[in-house]
């Protein structure tokens, strides 16, 4: 079982982490990703399925407000700001022949149909649920280009 974690953040709702393995768990079934995206290897989970799960679990209703996009942060300051309408096909792969992600982990997402063909974005560590009053249909992504003093001192 991998001890990375994943830190999901929703508004309304404290921060939690997770593992890889209870996302996939949650999601209720894995497939291969070469399934959902071309020349994609190892095991993944239904972004769509997982969430709902997630939202349940949380005790979200269906009154509950929903996002209007997902932020993705990666260990290594990469960051996706994705509109949920992208987000239709996505798929977190968390597993590699069986085994916890050695490269590109603790989780990948794949965005398949959005903005930018496929956004592919590894080494994933922060979801952040965002409802967002300006309307962007399409994804951005970068490497983070401003941090904090207490980021800077922090040992990565």
């Amino acid at each position: 079982m991998s001890e990375e974690r994943i830190r999901i953040e929703h508004e309304g709702i404290e921060a939690a982490m997770t593992t890889p393995e209870e996302m996939a768990t949650l999601a209720g079934s894995a497939f291969p990703l070469g399934d959902r995206v071309e020349g994609g290897g190892g095991e993944a989970f239904d972004f769509a399925a997982w969430y709902g799960s997630w939202r349940a679990a949380q005790g979200l209703t269906e009154a509950s407000p929903r996002p209007t996009h997902l932020k993705v942060e990666a260990a290594d300051t990469f960051e996706a700001l994705i509109p949920w309408a992208q987000l239709q096909d996505a798929a977190f792969q968390f597993a590699q022949d069986g085994k916890p992600l050695a490269k590109g982990g603790p989780i990948r997402l794949y965005a398949p149909n959005g903005s930018s063909e496929c956004l592919n974005v590894k080494s994933v560590v922060v979801c952040r649920f965002l409802r967002l009053e300006q309307e962007q249909d399409e994804a951005s992504y970068g490497f983070k280009n401003t941090f904090s003093p207490q980021e800077m001192l922090k040992k990565r």
